[in-house]
């Protein structure tokens, strides 16, 4: 590395260790930065001067309290870049509007598009952009989009394989198609891992390194934080959770395609058993309605999806030892069925495993979405070429809406 390497190294370490105590600890003086970072006072000066006339940092007021002389104090501009997160499910796709300090500063939901594919990638620039038209926001300001999706992203083609819920993203670039549609670069990931990022930025599962969140909905799945990091697999398929063999024949070609274990323990397989037993259709929100009314025969529904469910969490606590499961989604978050859920895991589990239900409800994905988009935009903008930079997001003072209703 020549001297000039050296030099402009050292010059982007400041300004990547400035912002990080800008962004966790403003309004903050150029001294105290100093302090904090260990570099001169007049190097801080230096890079805080670069910081503000990038527009990434203003000044906002003078310090007090002090004996002395009043200093002047710094602070991010939040809105000085933005970022796109999405969680595309089969039935829903909710995009939002995400600021530099975290927070949520517009959101739109609307269905799914049927058609799948290059429609929904479509779907996804204009609902991004409504989003942002909604409160007067320049989308020239977004410079990246992170897409939750459900199955397994190919980052080698840019499909997205195993997710039968929706069409033909299998079978085109889809990261490709959405980068198109929104302007800016796109990164897929599978919307579970998305949930326990989430969980653990802004949730339940905040402080727990090794932490497990199931999905249970139209779809199964699950996203797994080991020692802090999230756990993908070599294929990427860690969490496929829906493919355990069990519940129903794992040998059947139909299990092949959803998950044996998905057959019976998400919306389609409850709703099958219940007619099974009844005679009569019901959706799943039904089903938890009569159960609550006392219908004998959505309590069995119920108590046997539970008891099915803690075999999932058995399996994944005997592999991974997470200090928390959390149970998410639209039949994970209902009260009754985490009740039963941990009562059977007591009975088929020898130790002891804490089950929680999300905090961030159906904005788990969201949030995780917007955590792996701040983080890469951090990097790209302030720590550039240091290896191994490790941006700290903050936590942002208007998170995404908490335990929200469908």
């Amino acid at each position: 590395m020549t001297e000039n390497d050296q030099s402009n190294l050292s010059r982007q370490m400041s300004l990547f260790q400035a912002m990080q105590a800008i962004i966790h600890c403003g309004p903050i003086s150029r001294a105290s930065i100093a302090k904090q970072t260990g570099m001169s006072k007049q190097t801080a000066s230096e890079v805080v001067k670069l910081l503000c006339d990038g527009g990434w940092v203003r000044e906002t007021g003078r310090t007090s309290g002090h004996v002395g002389r009043t200093a002047t104090t710094y602070e991010l501009v939040p809105e000085s870049a933005l970022v796109v997160a999405v969680d595309l499910g089969g039935t829903k796709l909710r995009a939002a509007i995400v600021d530099l300090a975290g927070n949520v500063l517009a959101e739109q939901v609307e269905p799914t598009h049927p058609k799948g594919g290059a429609a929904v990638a479509k779907q996804i620039g204009a609902l991004s952009r409504a989003a942002a038209e909604s409160k007067r926001l320049s989308f020239d300001l977004v410079k990246i989009a992170v897409i939750g999706c459900p199955g397994v992203p190919d980052q080698s083609t840019g499909a997205v394989r195993y997710a039968p819920n929706i069409a033909e993203i299998g079978d085109i670039d889809f990261a490709a198609e959405v980068s198109k549609a929104l302007g800016v670069p796109c990164k897929l990931e599978n919307d579970v891992n998305l949930a326990v990022l989430g969980e653990h930025w802004v949730g339940a599962g905040q402080g727990n390194d090794h932490l497990a969140f199931i999905s249970l909905g139209t779809g199964i799945g699950a996203g797994l934080i080991v020692n802090g990091e999230l756990l993908r697999g070599a294929g990427g398929f860690a969490g496929e959770l829906g493919y355990l063999p069990f519940g129903s024949d794992p040998f059947e070609p139909e299990s092949l395609r959803v998950g044996a274990f998905e057959r019976v323990a998400a919306t389609h397989g409850i709703r099958s058993a219940y007619e099974r037993l009844t005679g009569s259709e019901a959706d799943v929100p039904a089903i938890f309605l009569r159960l609550r009314e006392g219908d004998v025969q959505a309590r069995e529904v119920i108590e046997k999806t539970a008891a099915y469910i803690a075999r999932a969490v058995a399996s994944i606590s005997v592999v991974a030892n997470p200090g928390l499961v959390l149970l998410g989604g639209s039949i994970g978050v209902q009260p009754e069925l985490l009740e039963a859920t941990r009562r059977y895991v007591a009975q088929c589990f020898p130790f002891p495993v804490r089950i929680e239900a999300s905090e961030l409800g159906n904005h788990a994905a969201l949030a995780g979405a917007a955590a792996i988009g701040l983080s890469d935009l951090h990097t790209a903008l302030f720590a550039k070429s240091i290896p191994g930079a490790a941006v700290s997001l903050p936590v942002p003072k208007s998170a995404l809406t908490r335990k929200a209703a469908e």
